[in-house]
């Protein structure tokens, strides 16, 4: 009988010395230590031994311990360095083999109790322990934790994710922790451990270990190990992710990381930043090429014309992407210059190439401002010279206002007609009372204002007036009567017909006329003239006053001069 089975060691609290061992039991007590001693020493399950580093992969870090076999390192390891190296020296100690014969190496040296008092002890210090998985039972693992004793590690315990793994675990030397040690039964001791506590404690010490060797500022290899609609999380040290935000992927614009990466590829990146209470790192890998906006506002200033695609809408403007890696904002205002843009989507569509000019540069915030309509040209730069006043224009109506009615003059420019110079006919309220949205009409340039970007329009001014009508049906020289409506010291205003005036000078403004300029008549020619009439006093007078115009006087008069284009009608007395 061992140790463990005998009734005077079930007590750890009140231990009673063994009784003297047999001649026969100490032979055979010392053979098998002997034993034991040579077939752990060689496997080396419980010796530390030092390991010189062969080579460093991804899937394995082979490693010299002395024997005809090298032992394998698995790169997630707990207590692994960081940064190993070919012939870098470091302290193993053998757990077990591989299929194909290697030696499996363990970093942490724990040892195993001897005894019950070592269970105990460790039980109760929550100590780590090492223990060898003898075989696979219901519900978890048989563990040898001391000489004689088992213990049973739940499957949920182990640390094994998936229950078709967790008969690899056979035959390897594990380390755990006690959870349970019941003496109830002292020939059947209740021992229970817990391995994934252990691993996740060595993962914690590893992570912070592997943390405290970054710095901002270095290039790391890493392994992608998921991809979300945000960023990468990559694995740059075991048990160590980084996040690479879909910003820092590329100086392009990237809608979905999955367009760059897979999982399980590997990249270099850059550290960008190390939150270490969080325990948070940014990566970055367009960080490890030049920055194409230094390259490019390096040659570019404002006004000079560029080229580029629509890479995005927003609702307040179009990003286009004018080199690699660089985008120029078109604000909606810099879209057109007549027309008002309520969306990008209007004018521009994604992919589509313009031509642009560079209003502003904003160096320190990375921003360019762009004009669509810059480099398209103002056409109000050329509005005086297209239509001057006077100028007859045909164009649809566009819009309908209280106050008047807009017409489309082309290239985004727009006429207003006010709603006084729509007819003669009558006296209208709203433009609707004689045009419709659509319509074509016919109207004369009235005034130009280039700087208020305003052209008005009238269509009465191209209707036939009374003064028209009478011109063309009447002739120079023809005889008529007209009524006297004014009289000034020059001419009278005579009324021929209804709406139609003519000019008519008086006899005295006649005389005038005739007898202006340098060859006036001499001052005896004068003097007989003023003589004669002093002889002919009241008479003279009294014979003149036919000649005479008053207003309200309806006289006859002949027709001197028309002239169709200004409406303008000359007549003299005829009689």
């Amino acid at each position: 009988m061992n140790s463990l089975e005998s009734p005077q060691n079930i007590d750890a609290t009140n231990p009673v010395e063994p009784s003297a061992a047999t001649p026969e039991e100490t032979s055979f007590g010392d053979v098998l230590r002997q034993f034991e001693a040579e077939h752990h020493g060689a496997e080396g399950h419980d010796a530390a031994m030092e390991g010189t580093i062969v080579s460093v992969s991804e899937e394995a870090i082979v490693v010299n311990v002395g024997r005809k076999m090298e032992g394998i390192l698995k790169p997630d390891t707990p207590g692994l360095p960081a940064n190993l190296a070919p012939g870098d020296i470091l302290l193993v100690n053998i757990s077990g083999r591989t299929d194909d014969g290697y030696y499996t190496l363990s970093t942490i040296r724990v040892e195993q109790p001897k005894d019950f008092t070592g269970l105990q002890a460790a039980f109760e210090a929550k100590d780590v322990i090492a223990g060898m998985v003898s075989e696979l039972v219901k519900g978890g693992l048989r563990v040898q934790v001391a000489d004689g004793v088992h213990a049973f590690l739940p499957a949920s315990r182990s640390g094994i994710r998936e229950m078709s793994d967790l008969a690899r675990l056979v035959g390897q030397q594990i380390e755990c922790r006690i959870t349970k040690l019941d003496v109830a039964n002292p020939d059947r001791p209740d021992v229970v451990v817990d391995r994934r506590s252990v691993l996740e404690e060595q993962s914690a010490v590893a992570k912070q270990a592997a943390l405290s060797g970054l710095k901002e500022g270095m290039v790391v290899q890493g392994r992608i190990r998921s991809l979300t609609d945000f960023g990468a999380f990559v694995e740059i040290a075991p048990g160590i992710d980084g996040l690479l935000h879909v910003t820092d992927m590329s100086w392009h614009r990237v809608e979905k990381p999955s367009s760059l990466f897979t999982p399980g590829q590997s990249i270099e990146t850059k550290i960008l930043k190390i939150n270490r209470e969080a325990k948070k790192i940014s990566l970055g890998l367009k960080q490890l090429t030049p920055d194409p906006w230094s390259q490019t506002i390096a040659t570019l200033k404002s006004g000079d014309r560029v080229k580029g695609k629509v890479v995005r809408l927003a609702d307040f403007g179009a990003f286009i992407e004018i080199a690699p890696g660089v985008d120029g904002l078109i604000h909606l205002s810099e879209m057109s210059w007549t027309k008002r843009i309520r969306k990008p989507s209007d004018v521009l569509q994604i992919g589509e190439e313009v031509e642009a000019v560079v209003i502003e540069i904003k160096a320190a915030d990375k921003r360019i401002s762009l004009g669509l309509k810059q480099a398209l040209g103002n056409p109000w730069d050329q509005v005086e010279t297209k239509f001057p006043a006077g100028t007859v224009v045909e164009a649809a109506v566009t819009n309908l206002a209280q106050f008047g009615a807009f017409v489309d003059l082309g290239d985004g420019i727009e006429g207003m007609i006010h709603v006084g110079d729509i007819t003669r006919e009558k006296r209208i309220q709203h433009p609707k009372e004689m045009l419709n949205a659509g319509q074509k009409v016919k109207a004369v340039v009235l005034e130009v204002d280039k700087e208020k970007k305003r052209i008005r329009l009238g269509m009465k001014q191209l209707e036939p007036t009374s003064a028209d009508t009478f011109i063309s049906e009447h002739q120079i020289a023809e005889l008529l009567t007209g009524r006297v409506v004014e009289v000034h010291s020059s001419h009278a205003k005579i009324e021929l017909g209804e709406g139609v005036h003519a000019r008519c000078k008086t006899r005295e403004d006649v005389a005038a006329a005739q007898s202006a300029g340098p060859s006036a008549a001499d001052v005896d020619d004068l003097a007989a003239m003023l003589a004669s009439r002093w002889k002919g006093g009241a008479s003279s007078a009294a014979a003149n006053s036919k000649d005479t115009l008053r207003i309200g006087q309806i006289r006859r008069f002949r027709i001197t001069a028309m002239e169709a284009a200004h409406r303008r009608i000359e007549v003299e007395l005829a009689d």
